[in-house]
């Protein structure tokens, strides 16, 4: 009886029937309007926002927190007000932080609660404030876009992926998180995607044409070494991994295949485990003169590290859009990346692919890169190019400002509709940047 009468689906079936009901009979509440003339200027007025979903502002731990700094940040510059719900384990006792306020609220420490907890708890505060639109941020927080509305806020949700097909989780959870994809549908006003994979699905698999709008990545240059040395790295002499020690980001994937690579150079890891502490142990152990792993590192530092390596690898078995592999290629880094959609629609004709889950294929592309250094040269050029022309934040931020105002009902912008030019030369010449073993 239990089996039939209580799975997720079934009780996900349930709620919705009675948040129709009750969204139904929400109250009205006025909104800032939004007025243009045929091509006229278009008058924005001041809007209230929420971000619900991430951890916070400052310290950073995933893309989230990324993405709340780089877009807030502008946002709040551009003349709205920005709000972050952050934990407060995780953020400084600040009331405002480059312009963006912030509510810090306590959390519970559990894998499978924190966010659950600190985004009710978020939503129950952001009811009372009189925000204009709530933002909510992943699947699982997409659970609560509905109860704004019952008091008149208009909701989005943005899905940097698709969660529930994480390793870290297990059965139950990976079924409500993939009953958080379909509340990202139903429960919002409106649905913003990061990557034209996800935005296919989206129409494919729920009939909805989703906002598109990606990450973005900072140009940066070459920074002096200092702390590098430190630890024993010498400037363009290291393949570099940087992001969480988690299954689904491959890292055990990138230590076999480097362990068959006869080669002085070194791999670098840096980051840190999620709550897959028995798999970053094991990972762990591979550490040594060859292998290097770090803490999460940050500010100066991280800018010192990224510039000065040789190589950057993502071995992902899935992604939505990476800001590190985004942030790399603005410092003009040659990239290696697995060949999911996510991955191939940022570094086709600016990187490399390898076949997702193969190691030797991974090692076969890392020879050939290690040993032909004026082809990473020109890849890293043209990488950098492919940030600054498609993926810079202040174009990112506008597009947010813009499916804000198509939400709550003013004139809609399509977001980033160009796609980046696959082809790639120098000097006349086509880079061999789909060249395959075998």
């Amino acid at each position: 009886m239990v089996r039939r009468d209580h799975t997720p689906e079934r009780h996900y079936q349930k709620m919705m029937c009675r948040y129709d009901q009750l969204l139904a009979t929400k109250p009205k509440r006025s909104r800032p309007k939004v007025f243009s003339t045929e091509g006229g200027p278009v008058l924005k007025p001041r809007l209230r926002v929420a971000f619900i979903g991430g951890r916070g502002v400052i310290s950073k731990y995933s893309g989230i927190e990324s993405y709340y700094e780089e877009v807030g940040t502008r946002l709040a510059a551009m003349g709205h007000e920005v709000t972050v719900y952050c934990r407060n384990h995780f953020t400084p006792d600040l009331a405002e932080h480059n312009g963006m306020k912030l509510v810090r609220l306590p959390r519970v420490r559990s894998k499978h609660l924190e966010t659950l907890i600190h985004t009710s708890l978020s939503t129950l505060h952001a009811l009372t404030q009189g925000y204009d639109l709530v933002h909510y941020h992943a699947l699982g927080p997409a659970f609560f876009s509905f109860l704004p509305r019952l008091v008149g806020i208009k909701t989005a949700v943005t899905v940097q992926g698709l969660d529930w097909q994480r390793k870290k989780w297990g059965r139950f959870a990976s079924a409500v998180l993939r009953l958080g994809e379909r509340a990202s549908v139903k429960f919002r006003d409106g649905t913003m995607v990061v990557s034209r994979a996800l935005q296919e699905r989206y129409r494919a698999q729920h009939d909805v044409e989703a906002y598109y709008v990606p990450n973005g990545g900072a140009l940066r240059e070459c920074k002096e070494p200092r702390a590098i040395l430190e630890w024993g790295l010498q400037p363009g002499e290291y393949v570099l991994f940087l992001g969480r020690f988690s299954p689904e980001k491959g890292c055990h994937l990138l230590v076999e295949a480097f362990e068959q690579i006869a080669t002085d150079a070194k791999l670098v890891m840096a980051g840190a485990s999620s709550y897959c502490d028995e798999y970053s142990r094991e990972l762990r152990t591979h550490a040594g003169e060859r292998i290097r792993m770090l803490e999460w590192v940050s500010g100066e530092t991280l800018d010192e590290l990224l510039t000065n390596a040789m190589i950057f690898v993502l071995p992902s078995d899935l992604e939505g859009l990476s800001l590190a592999l985004l942030d790399v290629m603005g410092a003009g880094l040659c990239v290696l990346t697995s060949d999911v959609p996510e991955n191939r629609e940022v570094v086709d004709g600016a990187g490399f692919t390898f076949q997702r889950g193969n190691a030797a294929d991974l090692a076969d592309r890392l020879r050939f890169l290690i040993a032909n250094p004026s082809v990473r040269e020109a890849a890293g050029r043209i990488a950098r190019k492919r940030i600054e022309d498609h993926y810079q934040w202040q174009k990112i931020a506008e597009d947010i400002e813009s499916a804000y105002f198509g939400i709550l009902g003013g004139q809609p912008v399509t977001a980033m509709n160009k796609k980046p030019s696959n082809t790639a030369t120098i000097g006349g010449e086509d880079l061999p940047f789909r060249r395959r073993a075998g």
